[in-house]
């Protein structure tokens, strides 16, 4: 290995370290897919509100999603979001509210994420930012209708334990929300079944690799 490299793989391993000592300032569990899943695993996007506190985050699990239209659908990959549970509270600053979560903003959160990973390239350009937009007020809509005949229930194990989610597909993946011990769970994917995954909690997040989804 040269200098140059030796380098890069400092850096890299540096900023995963400072992502996953972020990720562990929360306070509450991580959860993703359980030791049933043997592919890679890395580290999504977080959520992190004024005053540093991290609200939410997604553990990914496969490939990279891609946005170019001739990958979308050759990527297979499963992304679990945990959202902490939270009451209706004050912001850090005193100057308004926070509402509080449930398994609505987990669906929500799951919906957009799948979207993030969803690019329309076979339409004109003018009409992109218009497709987004429908479909992001859509999966707004549909998250907050859990009980709406766009989902179904599907039971997954949640360390060990079945539980009811909230399940829905489209052209593009799959959307599910649910709840674990403390949290909220979302999950979405594509090219993996969504039926036969189970959720655990995943501790220091040391299998978990600095890679987040490519937004080419």
């Amino acid at each position: 290995m040269d200098t140059t490299s030796r380098a890069e793989a400092a850096s890299a391993a540096s900023a995963t370290a400072g992502r996953i000592d972020t990720f562990l300032s929360a306070d509450f569990p991580w959860y993703g897919l359980d030791e049933g899943w043997t592919g890679a695993r890395w580290l999504g996007p977080l959520g992190v509100i004024s005053g540093g506190t991290v609200e939410h985050g997604t553990l990914g699990h496969g490939d990279r999603p891609s946005r170019l239209l001739e990958e979308q659908h050759s990527r297979r990959f499963v992304c679990v979001v945990t959202l902490a549970r939270r009451p209706l509270r004050r912001t850090t600053d005193g100057t308004g509210t926070l509402e509080a979560t449930s398994v609505g903003s987990a669906a929500w959160l799951a919906g957009s994420g799948l979207l993030s990973c969803t690019w329309p390239g076979q339409l004109d350009r003018s009409l992109r930012q218009d497709w987004l937009d429908q479909q992001s007020t859509l999966a707004w809509e549909l998250s907050d209708d859990l009980t709406g005949p766009a989902w179904s229930t599907l039971t997954l194990p949640v360390g060990g334990v079945p539980q009811p989610f909230h399940y829905r597909e489209s052209d593009y993946g799959w959307v599910l929300a649910g709840e674990g011990p403390g949290v909220h769970l979302g999950a979405y994917g594509r090219g993996v079944s969504a039926y036969g995954l189970g959720f655990a909690v995943r501790g220091d997040l040391s299998e978990y690799r600095e890679q987040g989804p490519a937004t080419a």
